[in-house]
């Protein structure tokens, strides 16, 4: 890298979620996103003392996303469906944008769906926004960039 470049981190506070079909801005939260491969350990009788670790089964973490209520059913929809037995599969991106609105980083679910929605707490006495959650399944996620 030349003298005087350098890459600063992203922010986690500028993103944008695309999902097949559904239209839906200011997400405040995207998180649980990851993948586990789980450890298979075995040992044969002739082996040393010790156990061979071996890789199973590859596991995704459940995707929930947090926006401010609006009158956009969308997603409520999206959920609603798959409660009626109806399972709509999408494929979601999350991409990371920066500070001049160039995408940056972007991670791709396949075969996503709901499986649980978070309707708003109401309170009174207080001021904050009503905020909708939505958690999500799904079956593939690569960093794409």
């Amino acid at each position: 890298m030349a003298t005087g470049q350098r890459k600063d981190p992203l922010r986690n506070f500028r993103f944008r979620i695309e999902i097949d079909g559904i239209q839906q801005a200011g997400f405040s939260d995207a998180t649980g996103f990851d993948s586990t491969i789980d450890v298979i350990e075995y040992r044969e009788g002739t082996d040393p003392t010790h156990v061979r670790k071996l890789s199973g089964l590859t596991k995704y973490g459940n995707i929930t996303l947090k926006w401010g209520q609006t009158d956009s059913l969308d997603l409520y929809n999206w959920h609603k469906e798959a409660i009626a037995g109806s399972i709509q599969r999408r494929n979601l991106s999350i991409i990371v944008v920066d500070e001049a609105g160039n995408d940056k980083a972007r991670w791709d679910f396949v075969g996503a769906w709901p499986t649980k929605y978070d309707a708003p707490d109401f309170n009174a006495k207080g001021n904050e926004i009503a905020i909708e959650s939505i958690e999500i399944v799904h079956e593939g996620m690569t960093r794409v960039s």
